[in-house]
């Protein structure tokens, strides 16, 4: 019987055709005799490579294909894929049949061995060198093995005989070579490939690509700008430009996306990208108008809306964000309707229409804008007549609910007590937080406050030191633990090393200057803690402020400035209590 290549491919397209032809030869003393060598040279090939073809005698060489073939899908199916390889590669080797080739790859490829995979891609390349199949298949075996010296002539040769597709066949280079670890390699072999093409766009800037990944910033630049002068009017080059020029200076980059946009004004994407731009630079008057322009062209688009309304709301402008809050609720993503209902219900509440605020916040979704916005939810109900169980309730809800934000409802729980004087309870509820989640610094700070009221400095100073640790740039945990040290004439020293790193950490913080004014004034620094003082009532005109400074004053024998700056504050608080004492302490 003469072999015929035939015989091998349709075996090979079905391996039901296969099973039933080792059927037919079961009963022969051929495929009897076939299956302890076939079996042995499977053994030898999973101790060595490739072996080398050698010739068979034609009668005998169709049943040993039926069989191979059988071997080695049987024993992928039963997961035996070092099996699979053996007869695969013996076969191959053995027929030099393009088809055979081909599945070995596969077959090799799945098991993971690309020693073979690629041993039997050069053969199959050479067997016929026209293939493209053949090219790319070697191509990707060669990627996974790094050998980016032998991929350079097969991509040369794919890219001249696809000349149909070269554009996208360029673009696609770059991705194709992403997981080789070298970049500096693959900007140098693409050096070579491109050459022939410098008179196209997309070689230029897929040669751009590469020299980004591998470093080249320069040289990246001068070949995407080598794309722009052949492509004026792409806007992806434009984008690329834009993009390594503002690893430098984003003003630079934003120039460019400007420059483009004047040549080419219908470029979306650029004048998309240069409204974020602009936005990063806080060039929100700009921005707008790009924004603007794009929702005018594209007026149901919720990427373009969102944006839209938001720097509309960060600049005042309620007219426009409202509606466009509104069509993203009804018609945004899941993410952009909680926002949406998020910001409704701001403008509502700001608007003193409390119902509809309500009904906005309760639609806020699970993330991040929940919390916030049931809190605000339960700032309105404690408002109402004897409105604090019903707030209350709602935030134990909530969190019920959404358990995630559990740490946080707990905390705003505590402050509606702390606002009406409930400090104790206000305190058990963030210690139960700080059980539950011992670094959770909003708690630990706020805790601290209330013990300091408490007079239990032993955990204020414990907290406060947590937070610190927690958050080292914390400038506020330095300066509630130094004043609290300096209120009460103790550890003056410490206090004002404790100020002095919060002054670092937040120098135009009026609260702050007034903290480093009082350890001052304790340590007996009159001079120095008024000009700590006065600076910081002129930014802040707060009660507690006007009380030190009154104080210093005072002390330093300017009794008429003293009581002016009382009464000052006295008239916008007459309520405050440290206020009064000093007052009674001094004018009494």
């Amino acid at each position: 019987m003469k072999f015929r290549k035939g015989a091998i491919n349709s075996v090979i397209r079905s391996t039901a055709m296969a099973a039933a032809l080792a059927l037919a030869f079961a009963g022969s003393g051929l495929a009897a005799s076939a299956k302890p060598a076939a079996a042995k040279a499977a053994k030898s090939e999973a101790k060595k490579s490739v072996a080398e073809p050698r010739d068979l005698a034609p009668s005998s060489l169709p049943g040993q294909v039926v069989y191979q073939v059988l071997l080695g899908e049987l024993a992928l199916q039963r997961g035996n894929p070092d099996l699979a390889v053996s007869a695969y590669a013996d076969l191959a080797y053995r027929t030099r049949d393009p088809k055979v080739l081909e599945r070995t790859m596969e077959v090799a490829s799945i098991a993971r061995r690309f020693d073979v995979a690629y041993e039997a891609g050069k053969l199959w390349v050479e067997v016929e060198p026209a293939s493209l199949t053949a090219r790319q298949t070697l191509s990707a075996i060669l990627i996974m093995q790094n050998k980016i010296d032998e991929l350079g002539p097969q991509i040369t040769f794919l890219l001249a005989k696809d000349k149909a597709n070269l554009s996208d066949n360029l673009m696609r280079l770059n991705r194709m070579l992403a997981r080789y670890p070298d970049k500096v390699a693959v900007f140098q072999m693409l050096e070579g490939v491109l050459a022939p093409y410098a008179g196209v766009a997309e070689a230029h800037f897929a040669l751009a690509t590469a020299a980004y990944h591998a470093g080249e910033q320069n040289r990246a630049l001068q070949e995407v700008r080598k794309s722009l002068t052949l492509r004026p009017d792409w806007e992806l080059a434009a984008l690329f430009e834009s993009q390594l020029l503002a690893r430098e200076s984003p003003s630079a980059g934003v120039d460019v996306l400007e420059q483009f946009l004047k040549a080419n004004p219908g470029a979306r994407e650029v004048r998309l990208h240069l409204a974020r731009g602009l936005v990063a630079e806080k060039r929100y008057g700009e921005a707008r108008k790009h924004f603007d322009r794009l929702l005018a062209d594209n007026p149901d688009s919720p990427e373009l809306i969102y944006p839209v309304a938001i720097l509309a709301l960060q600049q005042d402008d309620v007219a426009t964000a409202e509606p466009l809050l509104k069509v993203l609720l009804e018609r945004g993503e899941p993410s952009e309707k909680g926002v949406a209902a998020f910001y409704l219900g701001q403008i509502a509440e700001d608007r003193g229409a409390l119902q509809d605020a309500v009904k906005y916040y309760r639609q806020v979704s699970f993330g991040d804008q929940f919390a916030p916005a049931q809190i605000r939810v339960a700032n309105i109900l404690v408002k109402q007549t004897d409105g604090l169980p019903a707030a209350r309730e709602h935030l134990q809800i909530s969190a019920k609910v959404y358990p995630p934000a559990k740490p946080q409802l707990l905390v705003a729980e505590a402050h509606l007590l702390r606002d009406v004087g409930r400090d104790e309870e206000a305190l058990q509820l963030l210690n139960t937080v700080i059980l539950q989640q011992p670094d959770q610094a909003e708690a630990l700070y706020d805790a601290a406050m209330l013990a300091e009221k408490l007079g239990r400095m032993d955990v204020v100073e414990s907290n406060l030191r947590r937070v610190i640790h927690l958050r080292p740039e914390n400038a506020h945990a330095y300066n509630a633990l130094g004043y609290s040290f300096a209120d009460r004439g103790i550890r003056l020293d410490e206090a004002y090393k404790l100020i002095a790193k919060a002054t670092e950490l937040a120098p135009e913080d009026p609260f702050i200057m007034d903290s480093m004014g009082w350890v001052l004034f304790k340590q007996g620094d009159l001079q120095g803690a008024l000009v700590f003082l006065q600076k910081a009532y002129v930014l802040k005109k707060d009660a507690e402020i006007a009380a030190h400074l009154g104080e210093v004053l005072w002390m330093l024998g300017r009794q008429d400035d003293a009581q002016r700056i009382w009464a000052e504050a006295a008239m916008r608080y007459p309520a405050n209590g440290e206020l009064k004492a000093v007052q009674q302490k001094f004018l009494r």
